[in-house]
Formats: structure tokens, sequence, C-alpha cells
């Protein structure tokens, strides 16, 4: 795929899952959060591949490309922030919905401006040849991209180039907390089991004791029956 037709697939990507969260309610806290941790993953490998490799390429390619260039960094720089000040949040923050209504508004204005401008200009100056090879290029990346926002971290060569560094320490980041996630499941699974087999067992330990305790002893005879029974034995005794 060329390089112009996947930055607008990514585009497309991103786009759709803006419109998703737009949709939900306010009390789809869940759905949120899953919605917001896809949309930080894309749009952190999306922005490392374009400051690693599309940027400069741009820049080389026609230095008049430079200015818009520069303008799209500080739009990354402003994305990466919020992305990071999200990441922080919960759903139930009041703050969150306001931050994830300014990224998207943010992006949104930044795609529109890329594919009207930058890709575009980009297609004049470069032959398919060469925007099949950057697109090889950029999908490779993918690949060894961060996944999550690096904001502090340099976004030109030659100091971008420990991207590669940051993706892995993501990557073991993000297999952790699947880690953690996936025991707390199975965790509770095994909770809600043990409660069922004790509440079983409870049951059959009641059944049990009722089988083997001793027949209920024959009611004793109360005071008013035994003076009456005293009577008659008197009564008995009199007409003998």
């Amino acid at each position: 795929m060329d390089a112009i037709s996947l930055l607008k697939q990514d585009h497309a990507a991103v786009k759709a899952l803006f419109d998703r969260y737009e949709g939900l309610g306010d009390e789809a806290e869940v759905a949120k959060q899953e919605l917001a941790d896809r949309i930080i993953k894309e749009l952190s490998i999306h922005a490392a591949i374009e400051e690693q490799f599309l940027y400069p390429y741009a820049k080389q390619r026609d230095e008049r490309l430079e200015a818009t260039v520069y303008e799209a960094l500080e739009e990354h720089n402003v994305a990466k922030w919020e992305l990071s000040a999200i990441e922080k949040l919960s759903p139930k923050d009041p703050r969150f919905d306001a931050k994830m209504c300014v990224l998207m508004e943010n992006v949104r204005h930044h795609i529109r401006e890329e594919e009207e401008q930058l890709l575009p200009r980009l297609a004049q100056r470069c032959d398919r040849a060469e925007l099949e090879a950057l697109g090889d290029t950029l999908q490779h990346a993918k690949q060894a991209a961060p996944t999550h926002p690096h904001p502090r971290a340099p976004d030109e060569p030659p100091g971008n180039a420990m991207a590669p560094v940051l993706a892995a320490m993501d990557r073991g980041r993000d297999f952790a907390s699947v880690t953690i996630k996936r025991t707390g499941q199975l965790m509770g699974r095994l909770r809600a089991g043990a409660k069922a087999l004790t509440r079983k067992a409870g049951k059959r330990t009641a059944k049990a004791a009722q089988a083997l305790a001793p027949p209920a002893p024959r009611r004793r005879k109360t005071v008013a029956r035994a003076v009456a029974a005293k009577r008659r034995t008197a009564r008995r005794k009199t007409r003998r």
C-alpha cells in the first residue's frame, strides 16, 4: 500500500473511533474507557511513524513543506499531552469527556490539514514507486512504534530514533496490564466457584446431620395432665 493510502486509512479508522465515542451515553463508562484506550494506542502509533519517517521525508523532498511539517509537529505535541492526561483519568472524572472533546477537535483539524495540504503536495513530488516504498516503511514502523504517548520525547531526528526503545517499554507495560486484568478475572471466577461449592457443601452437611440426629423425645406430660391422672386413680381407690 502506498504511503498516502495508508495514512488516510489510519485517519479514517481514528475518526470512526471518535464517532463511536460521541455516540455513547453519559453512563457508558466501560465502553468509553475501552474506546479511549484504543484511541490512545492508534494515535500514539500513527504520530510516531509520521514523526520518524513521513515528516523528515516530506522536508527532504520539498523544503517548502517545512512550515507545514512544523505546524503538524506542534499539533502532535498538543495531542500527545492531551492523550497523556486522558490516560491518567477515569471516565468517571468530570473532565474526561471534556479532554476527549478537545482531543477529537484538534485531531480532526490536524487530519483535515494533512489531507488537504501535506499529502497532496507530497503526491505531486513523488512517483508511484517512492510512495510505495514509503508506505512499506511506515507499515513496518508500526510494529516497533510506541503504543502510549510520550510528549517529552524528541519528535525529530536524530532524537526520535529512541522510539523503538519506548515501544518496547510500552509493549511490556501493555502485557503486564493484560496479565493483571486476566488474573483478576480468573480470581473472580475462582471466588465465585468456591462460594458455590461452599453453599452446596453446607446443604449436604445439613441433610447428613438431620439423617444422623436421634429421634425426638416423647412429649412429657404436663403438670395439669399429671394432676388429672392422680385424681382418677384416687377415685378408683375410693370406689373400691
